[in-house]
C-alpha cells in the first residue's frame, strides 16, 4: 500500500521537446515548453520542472506557452502572444506550490476561466472537478459566490479547484478553510487572506492577474486541436460568442404538419437572468449535459450522458442526494452517509434522517422555481417532463428537434416558459 501512495507523489519525467513549431498553411506558431524553478522540500532546493504528470501518474505530460506567431483564418484572429492565462503562469504567480501541479490542476483552472469569462456582472466562483464544474455561482461578494457554488455539490467539491473572478479577502478564505481543495486561484489576495490559506501546506495557490480582464476573452477565438488514435488530428474553431443577452434568445416556436406551435408564457426577468447564467456555465460542461439553475447558481449538474432524458434524470438524482447531504451536514456536522451508518449502529436517531428525507422530497430538493439548461435539443418531451415534475419553471435549449412541437406542448400544459438559443453547446 505504501508503494501505491508513493505513485501520487512522484514527478514523472517527460520526453517532450523544449519547443514545438506548428505550420498551418504557412502560418507558423512557435511554442515553448513551460517549466518552473520550484522549491522541492525533499531536496531542500529549487528544482526546474514542468508538469507533475498527466491525467494519471504514469502519463508524462507537458504544457506549452505560445511565444511567437499567430493564425488568421478569415476575419478571425485566433492567438495573441501578448495575453495569456494559465499557460502564462510563472513561479511568482504560484504563491504556494503545495504539491507540484499536474495537468488536471491546470486544465481545471483553464475550464473554470472558460466559464467565468462570461460571468462579469458581479463576483463569481466556479469549483471544478475533473474538468467539469461541481458548482458555479454569482454572489454579491466572493464569499457569497463561493458558498452558493460549494453547496451545489459539497461532496464533488472535495479536492476541487476553486477559481474566483475577484480578489479574495479574509472573509472568503475563512469560508473555504473548513474544506479540502487542491487549487485556489484568483486575480489577487487581500489583507491576510493569503496567510490564512498558506496554513494548508499542500494547497496550490495561484494568482492570475489577467482574470481582472477576463471578459475580453468572451469574443476571442482559439483553434481546438485534438489528436486521434492513429496520429491524425482534428482542428476546429472555438464557438463564437452569440448569446450576449436575452434579446438573442427567441421564444420557442415550431411548425409541425402545417400547424404552428408557440410557447404561451414568456420568461420572467428572473428566469431570463438564470437562463443566461446557466447558458454560460453550460459552455464548460461535458456533453450530453443538463443543469438546473436558481438565483444565479447551479442547483444540480448532469454531465456526460448518452441520452437527453437520462442526463436530466441524473441531475435530478444528484440534486436529491446533495440536498439531503447538505441538510444533514449543516444540522449535524457530518455527511449523510456517515449519519446513516452511525444511525444503523444505534449511535444516532434514524428518525432524524427520515425527517430530512421527507423534507427533501417535499421541497423537490430545491429544484422548484429553477430553470433547466440543455446543451442540445430535446428529441422527446420526456426530458422536460422530468424537469417540470420537479418544479422547473423555465427551459433554455438550442431548439431544432423534429419534435420541438411536443416539447412546447409539454411546457404549455404546465405554464412553463421556454426559449431557443439557436446554438448548440456540445463539448467533448
Amino acid at each position: 500500500m505504501e508503494d501505491i501512495k508513493k505513485m501520487y507523489k512522484k514527478i514523472v519525467k517527460d520526453n517532450f521537446p523544449d519547443t514545438i513549431k506548428i505550420d498551418i498553411g504557412g502560418q507558423v506558431l512557435l511554442y515553448k515548453k513551460k517549466v518552473w524553478n520550484i522549491f522541492d522540500a525533499d531536496e531542500n532546493c529549487d528544482v526546474e520542472r514542468g508538469l507533475r504528470y498527466g491525467e494519471n501518474p504514469d502519463q508524462p505530460s507537458a504544457m506549452y506557452e505560445l511565444i511567437n506567431g499567430n493564425i488568421a483564418l478569415g476575419d478571425a484572429r485566433f492567438f495573441d502572444i501578448d495575453t495569456g492565462l494559465v499557460s502564462k503562469v510563472t513561479e511568482k504567480d504560484m504563491l504556494q506550490v503545495g504539491k507540484h501541479p499536474g495537468k488536471i490542476n491546470l486544465t481545471d483552472v483553464d475550464n473554470a476561466l472558460n466559464i467565468l469569462r462570461f460571468l462579469d456582472q458581479k463576483p463569481a466562483c466556479a469549483i471544478m472537478k475533473h474538468n467539469n464544474p461541481s458548482g458555479a455561482a454569482y454572489g454579491s461578494t466572493s464569499a457569497e459566490a463561493f458558498e452558493k457554488a460549494f453547496w451545489c455539490d459539497r461532496i464533488a467539491a472535495f479536492g476541487g479547484a476553486v477559481v474566483f473572478t475577484k480578489a479574495l479577502d479574509v472573509e472568503t478564505v475563512k469560508a473555504m478553510v473548513p474544506y479540502y481543495f487542491e487549487v485556489v486561484c484568483a486575480p489577487d489576495f487581500e489583507g491576510g487572506a493569503l496567510d490564512v490559506l498558506k496554513k494548508w501546506k499542500n494547497l496550490r495557490i495561484m494568482q492570475i492577474r489577467a482574470i481582472e480582464e477576463l471578459s475580453k476573452f468572451k469574443t476571442s477565438r482559439i483553434i481546438d486541436i485534438k489528436s486521434l488514435m492513429d496520429g491524425g488530428i482534428v482542428l476546429q474553431e472555438s464557438q463564437p460568442f452569440r448569446i450576449k443577452g436575452k434579446e438573442d434568445l427567441r421564444p420557442a416556436e415550431a411548425v409541425y404538419k402545417g400547424e404552428t406551435y408557440r410557447i404561451k408564457r414568456m420568461p420572467t426577468e428572473e428566469e431570463y437572468r438564470d437562463m443566461l447564467f446557466g447558458w454560460y456555465v453550460e459552455s464548460g460542461v461535458s456533453s450530453n449535459s443538463a443543469l438546473f439553475v436558481k438565483d444565479e447558481a447551479t442547483v444540480a449538474i448532469g454531465t456526460g450522458e448518452q441520452d437527453r432524458v437520462g442526463v436530466v434524470e441524473i441531475a435530478i438524482f444528484k440534486a436529491y442526494k446533495k440536498f439531503a447531504d447538505t441538510e444533514v451536514f449543516r444540522k449535524y456536522g457530518v455527511p449523510y452517509a456517515i449519519f446513516k451508518l452511525e444511525a444503523s449502529r444505534g449511535l444516532r436517531d434514524m428518525k432524524d434522517l427520515i425527517e430530512i428525507d421527507v423534507h427533501t422530497r417535499n421541497v423537490h430538493a430545491g429544484l422548484e422555481g429553477s430553470v433547466v439548461v440543455s446543451d442540445g435539443f430535446f428529441p422527446f418531451r420526456d426530458g422536460v417532463d422530468a424537469a417540470i415534475h420537479e418544479g422547473a419553471c423555465g427551459v433554455i435549449q438550442p431548439g431544432g428537434s423534429e419534435r420541438d412541437f411536443e416539447v412546447i406542448e409539454a411546457c404549455n400544459e404546465q405554464d412553463v416558459s421556454m426559449v431557443f438559443a439557436g446554438q448548440r453547446l456540445f463539448k467533448h
